[in-house]
Parts: C-alpha cells; structure tokens; sequence
C-alpha cells in the first residue's frame, strides 16, 4: 500500500470515531493488515489531531480490543481509560514532571442528613490551598461516593433525629455521600486524578461506585482502584502515566494479594512512563504515626504490610508510591530512586472525621521527578483543619516538622534532607 493510502486509512480510523460499528470494523480490519508501521503512524496522528483541534477530543483504544494477559491478571484498554484532550499539551522540553499529592478528600456528606454539609455548599471548601494544587498530576484519595439520594448499604441505621433534643443522635457508623455537584469543586481546585480504593467506596454499594465513576467522568477527572476499574492512563505534556490503586476492602484491588499487585504493576509499566501506585493500609490513628515494617491489624482487619507492598511494587516498576488509610501522617522514603509516601493523612476531611490534634494536620508534597521516574525532590506545603474554620494552611509547618521526625525514626539511613519545607537527597 502507498504512503498516500495509509495515511488515508489512518486519518479516517482517528476520526471515525462516530462511525457505524461496521464502518469502523473495516477500518481496523485493513489497518490490522498493516503491522507496527500502522500502528505506529496511528498513535502519531492521534497526537496530532488532539492537539491541533485542542477540543474534547478523545481516542478509545478499546476500538482496538487491545488487552494484556499476564497468567491471571487481564488489564484491558477497558480498564485503562486513555484520552487525549484540552490538558494533553505536547512539550518535550521539560526535563522533569511534578506530581501533587495530598491525603484524604471528603468535603461533606448529605448523608444522614444535609446538617453534614459545608457551608457556601462546599464552594470553599479549596480556597486557601489551591495555588498549591498545580501539578502535571494533582492527585487524592477520594473518601467517600459522589451521588445524590439513597440509603447506605454500611449504615443502615442512620442516625436520626432526637425528638426531644432535636439533634442528631451519635453516630456509631461512618458513611460518606458526597453531593455530585461537588465533583466540579474537586475539579476546578486542580485534581486531576483520584483514586477511588478505600474503605468507604462502597458504603452506597454499587450504586454509589457507578456514580462516583460516572460522575468523575463527566468532569474530566480520571480514577482507578475499583475491581471495575483497577487502573487509568493518561497523558499530560507529552508523558503518559498510569495509576493503579489498592485497598483491603470489597470492591477494590486487594493489597493483600501481593502476586495480583505486581502482575498489574508490570503490565502498566509496558504502557506508560510513570507510574504511579497508591494504597489505602496500615492502621488508623494517632497511635499509629510508626511504619511497623509488618502486617498491620486494626479492627480484626489485615490492612497489609506497606512497607513491603511499597517496595514490591517499586522493584515491578512503579515510580511512585503514594499512602493513604491511617487519617495521620506518616513517613517518607526513597527506594531505588522512587518516593513513597506511607500516610499524607486527611487533607480535606469536613464533618464526621476527628480532625482532632495529628489527625488534624496533613501535607500537600509536590515531587519533582526526571521523567524516568527517578525522585529529584519534594516540596511541602502543611495544612490544619479544624471543625470551625476548615482547611487553612499551616504556618507552623507541623506537617512537615512530622514528615521529618518519623522519616528520622523508621528510615534512619534514607539519606533524605528535610529543610525549609522541601525533601532533598
């Protein structure tokens, strides 16, 4: 075939998009004759025209029935959402990328009652932090379901009202439904990627995972950590990164099944320059600041051992570990030039949480990374949240004074530096 007549049949793959279902087929078909050198050109051209149209633009290479087996694990172009948009601009000159991430993000609950909610209706609930959350990746833990009405399949009995008080009686059980108009909020304070593996992801049972999913979807935020989407990729400035998350909970991509975490970790590595790994382990609370090196227990439940999943995963190929799940912050490590951060805590926690004393402070760390993967540096910006005020930074940079003093204690022999509020080697 010409040049002139594969470019042809690779224009009209790209943007036949919309195409009748045989239309497309015949399509892929001749471009299936064609090997790599398709292929190739293809990817190239969706680049291009994402970038020249600088619209909504988007490719789904499921069209492709692209899928990647390895012995169990299947990580199919389903799983991992690629699209190519208005933030996927082309620089190749930049020699390193900085992702942005932070701890746990609940920013009011209508559940049980609309008294849980934020005031201004959340419109607030970022003001004070967000010229901190710029990043080629801006990412969270989100701690909860986006959807609007429906009982808890964790709580069924709710709180409710005190006749004779007229006050919510105390709650014994923890359920999070975020309305879904503050998904927008999340999206315009900056995050980009979410990931969705904790342990109130399925307090609304599959209805509140199915909204939450399609909810971030409309806004453009991409998430991973479900069983029905254990990973995303994306690309931003012309490098391409891929999250994968994992949590001890129903629902979500186990951190206690090691072998399964690695069989995805390496598979994603093949497709993507960075990767990124976040967790929701390890026991909860301000008695549990320390990094066992062991399996944790809290509640009667194995929240892992993340010092090894953490390490696991690195020598697999995951350039960055990130950890949430203790509501405190813990402490940071390079290994094999990679950076994990073991707890960044709650970042943005309103209502039913115990903001109370370390629960109550949290970082926003920035790494600095070379596009390999390898850490360069950190800079940290402390947060506090009290009942009253809410999310404000820290000028007392306790967040950072507890990064440092744990670091001290668990990793000794890090070699890490921590001076005005940036993490060096």
């Amino acid at each position: 075939m010409s040049k002139i007549s594969l470019l042809s049949f690779i224009i009209a793959s790209v943007l036949c998009q919309s195409c009748s279902a045989e239309t497309q087929n015949a399509i892929s078909q001749q471009l299936s004759t064609l090997g790599d050198t398709a292929s190739t050109y293809k990817n190239n051209a969706v680049s291009y025209f994402a970038n020249k149209f600088n619209d909504d633009f988007e490719y789904n290479p499921t069209h492709d029935n692209n899928t990647i087996v390895s012995d169990e694990v299947v990580i199919s172009d389903d799983d991992l959402w690629v699209s190519y948009g208005e933030n996927d601009e082309i620089n190749t000159h930049d020699e390193f990328v900085n992702i942005v991430a932070v701890g746990d993000i609940m920013i009011g609950s209508s559940f049980p009652n609309v008294g849980f909610l934020p005031p201004n209706d959340g419109r607030d609930s970022f003001k004070y932090v967000k010229p901190y959350l710029k990043g080629d990746v801006v990412f969270g833990n989100l701690e909860g379901v986006l959807l609007d009405e429906g009982n808890s399949t964790k709580c069924p009995n709710a709180p409710t009202i005190d006749p004779e008080t007229g006050q919510s009686k105390p709650m014994t059980c923890y359920a999070f439904r975020m309305p879904t108009r503050y998904a927008k909020i999340i999206k315009d304070a900056g995050f980009n990627v979410l990931s969705l593996a904790n342990n109130h992801t399925g307090d609304f049972g599959d209805i509140g995972r199915n909204s939450t999913k399609a909810t971030l979807a409309d806004v453009g935020i991409y998430y991973a950590g479900l069983l029905s989407k254990p990973a995303t990729t994306f690309t931003k400035n012309g490098v391409k990164y891929g999250m994968v998350a994992f949590a001890p909970n129903i629902g979500t991509l186990s951190i206690n099944d090691l072998e399964t975490a690695k069989k995805y970790v390496k598979e994603l590595d093949k497709k993507v320059d960075i990767v990124i790994v976040s967790f929701h382990g390890g026991a909860e609370g301000a008695e549990h600041t320390r990094v066992p090196k062991t399996t944790e227990m809290y509640l009667n439940e194995n929240r892992g051992d993340v010092y090894k999943f953490s390490h696991s995963l690195i020598d697999m190929g995951a350039d960055i570990v990130i950890g949430h799940g203790p509501n405190i912050t813990r402490a940071v490590e390079v290994y094999q030039d990679r950076f994990i951060a073991y707890s960044l805590g709650n970042f943005n926690t309103y209502g039913a949480f115990n903001v109370r004393g370390l629960n109550g402070i949290a970082p926003i760390i920035n790494v600095t990374m070379q596009k390999d993967g390898k850490f360069v540096s950190a800079d940290v910006v402390s947060i506090y949240q009290t009942k009253e005020h809410g999310l404000r930074i820290d000028k007392q940079n306790r967040a950072f004074g507890e990064l440092k003093r744990l670091t001290e204690l668990d990793f000794p022999n890090s070699g890490l530096k921590f001076s005005n509020n940036k993490i060096t080697r």
